[in-house]
């Protein structure tokens, strides 16, 4: 089985991702990992905040390698934020009959009503070693991206919407 885990930023994905592993005992891969391994190893012009051409640029690899876990019958979780809308295109039956897909978002409310939270937890996994805190503003800018995007592409997007801890624990059942 494979998991593959994505969203807009601050949403909680490597958190979900590492809970799965604590649970599971699935390895997981960080695309970001990914990203920052081919960036600053000189492989890659593209910098951190090239998003779209990241996306283009790491999900071919991504893809091979969710393609090759199946494969072999490994498992496997997979987050990060550079999965295609279209994603699915890129597998058949065989292989997405072992894909397990997790899209994160939050609602405006509840970016307005937790926004300092949000702010305070964005480090709870992974150090983020540039980024400012995130405005309202922005954080909504992004989870419409992902809420619309997915949406139009016939998938389902978990919202985060009153209780985060709840919402994260029922996508570990």
């Amino acid at each position: 089985m494979v998991i593959l885990i994505t969203g807009a930023s601050h949403t909680g994905k490597t958190l979900l991702a590492q809970r799965m592993l604590e649970r599971y005992k699935y390895p997981y891969l960080s695309i970001d990992h990914l990203k920052m391994g081919l960036i600053r190893s000189g492989n890659t012009d593209l910098t951190p905040e090239d998003d779209d051409a990241l996306t283009e640029y790491l999900w071919p690899i991504v893809r091979e390698m969710i393609k090759t876990a199946i494969e072999n019958q490994q498992n496997l979780i997979v987050e990060g934020c550079y999965v295609p809308f279209d994603w699915r295109k890129d597998f058949n039956e065989q292989y997405l009959s072992s894909i397990r897909f997790v899209c994160l978002a939050m609602t405006d409310a509840f970016i307005d009503a937790h926004i300092d939270e949000i702010n305070h937890h964005a480090s709870d996994v992974e150090t983020r070693l540039c980024e400012s805190a995130s405005t309202p503003e922005g954080l909504k800018s992004d989870n419409h991206y992902f809420i619309n995007g997915f949406t139009q592409s016939g998938e389902q997007v978990t919202l985060i919407d009153r209780d985060y801890e709840e919402t994260i624990e029922s996508l570990l059942d």
